[in-house]
């Protein structure tokens, strides 16, 4: 699982309620799909950015994540680095692009799961929330102290909104 912190909960949280609002979703579009939603999110880059950086290089995001190399120097491997740096493994990157991580999928009706597709945005949409409730409860579990001061304060809902 990733590197959990309020930060990557936050741009799921953000990634979903923009995708939930009509943001917009190809995906085979680089910087409109699945992962180039979050890397909206995480790099504050524009999809349009997203979709010019890899562009630089062949192939999807899977292409680009197999050939990934953090010294390159190539933007998309930068933005790939910015990525890995919030807490997400490049397996992981891999598996949000064709949404396909046993972890996450396990946690999904099966009834909901065989039926599921890459390129449905309602089902990028249920994937992301599914992962992002699974980072959200084990954030919990490892932050016992700072849940409680965040419940005194009453802020909950604003920190993993």
């Amino acid at each position: 699982m990733a590197i959990i912190s309020l930060k990557l909960i936050e741009a799921f949280r953000r990634t979903i309620s923009k995708l939930k609002n009509n943001a917009p979703y190809q995906w085979g579009h680089m910087g409109a799909c699945n992962c180039g939603n979050l890397a909206q999110e995480l790099t504050q880059l524009s999809k349009s950015e997203i979709h010019q950086f890899a562009m630089q290089r062949s192939g999807d995001w899977n292409d680009q994540l197999l050939d990934y190399c953090p010294t390159s120097g190539y933007p998309m491997d930068l933005m790939i680095s910015k990525m890995v740096e919030a807490g997400l493994s490049i397996d992981e990157l891999k598996h949000l692009e064709r949404l396909s991580d046993p972890k996450i999928l396990q946690h999904i009706p099966f009834d909901r799961r065989e039926k599921m597709e890459k390129n449905k945005k309602e089902d990028v949409i249920l994937y992301m929330e599914t992962w992002a409730d699974l980072l959200e409860n084990e954030w919990i579990k490892q932050n016992p102290i700072a849940l409680e001061e965040i419940n005194k304060k009453n802020i909950l809902s604003k920190v993993l909104a």
